[in-house]
């Protein structure tokens, strides 16, 4: 029995040290995606500043250069979305909503 009681231990031990260690894996991850949400958020801002302007040459290839900047700012939109998760956007939309 007490063979047992000490087996048990060593691999309560065993694993609170591999849940300690992953759980440090998790945290550098979070810490990461959201300094990446950071750089996405900056960008996507500094996109928006530059689609309010006005376009005074009117060319097909300034037109597509917009076009391309728009889209751009979407995937930027995109990407930010799907590393949240659908959870926080839906909490953020009832926040807004209120």
């Amino acid at each position: 029995m007490l063979i047992l009681v000490i087996f048990l231990l060593i691999l309560c031990a065993l694993l609170a040290y591999k849940l300690y260690k992953y759980s440090l894996i998790i945290l550098k991850t979070e810490e990461s995606i959201e300094e990446c949400l950071d750089i996405l958020n900056e960008r996507y801002e500094s996109i928006s500043k530059i689609l309010e302007k006005e376009v005074f040459f009117d060319s097909v290839e300034v037109r597509q250069v917009i076009s391309d900047i728009k889209l751009s700012q979407d995937a930027v939109y995109d990407v930010a979305i799907k590393m949240i998760g659908e959870k926080k956007t839906n909490d953020n939309q009832i926040k807004e909503k209120s």
